[in-house]
């Protein structure tokens, strides 16, 4: 990746993965990224002043730079989302037709179930003639097990990830064929997802981890280490069985 050397007019929007949480786990491309471009995209949902990405990759970024914050909702509503991710594709566009670069800041990974992959995508349809490049992060599954010094797959074993919004009767299918898991997103099926790793025969070998690379970590063995209403920033991995 080379910032000084331009083969388009156009800006690029640069897709940075601030990783799970701690500053220091911020790959050197993304520090490269962030004290190089003049303007950062912050993803924020209307009424909520912090961006935790932004909060994140703070220390990395020079003080001239802009930040611009893009509003995101929080639905399931399809047509407000899209709306969303057209006006935000318009107003990225916007800067790269100026010349300007732009890094979209996300946390983990930008291509792991991130927002980013809606406004690259949105982008890509619209503009396609503007240049996008992706900076890959750390994941907070991958801090999570380095934390519990817990071996996500080993050998011939696979490793599935799952989203926690999917129905009991779907994670209990997939982890009745899946050597290991990691389910994402616990925070909004708590029960569903507990209920699910029963039946799979899950439970005692499970990990929860919480705000792992944020203040107030929590991390624990067994599903009975899950709260009934996990934070926002948790998840859970189902160990292959050795």
């Amino acid at each position: 990746m080379d910032l000084g050397n331009k083969a388009s007019a156009f800006g690029t929007l640069y897709g940075v993965g601030v990783g799970p949480g701690d500053p220091d786990l911020l790959t050197l491309q993304a520090v490269k990224v962030l004290r190089s471009v003049p303007v950062i995209l912050s993803a924020a949902s209307p009424g909520k002043e912090e961006s935790l990405a932004l909060a994140v990759a703070a220390p990395h970024i020079p003080p001239q730079t802009r930040i611009l914050r893009l509003n995101f909702p929080m639905t399931k509503e399809r047509t407000l989302l899209e709306r969303a991710w057209e006006n935000n594709a318009v107003r990225t566009a916007e800067i790269l037709q100026s010349g300007q670069d732009a890094c979209f800041l996300t946390l983990g990974d930008p291509m792991i179930y991130s927002t980013f992959g809606y406004l690259m995508q949105t982008l890509s349809r619209l503009y396609p003639a503007l240049p996008v490049s992706v900076v890959p992060g750390v994941t907070s599954f991958q801090a999570a097990a380095a934390k519990t010094r817990t071996v996500l797959c080993q050998g011939r074993e696979n490793l599935l990830l799952l989203s926690g919004i999917n129905s009991g009767e779907d994670l209990v299918k997939a982890l009745e064929h899946a050597d290991g898991a990691v389910i994402l997103k616990t925070y909004r099926n708590a029960p569903t997802i507990r209920e699910s790793l029963i039946r799979a025969g899950r439970g005692p070998e499970v990990v929860f981890a919480a705000h792992i690379g944020h203040g107030g970590e929590a991390s624990g063995r067994g599903l009975e280490s899950m709260p009934d209403r996990p934070p926002y920033l948790s998840l859970l991995i189902a160990p292959p069985r050795r």
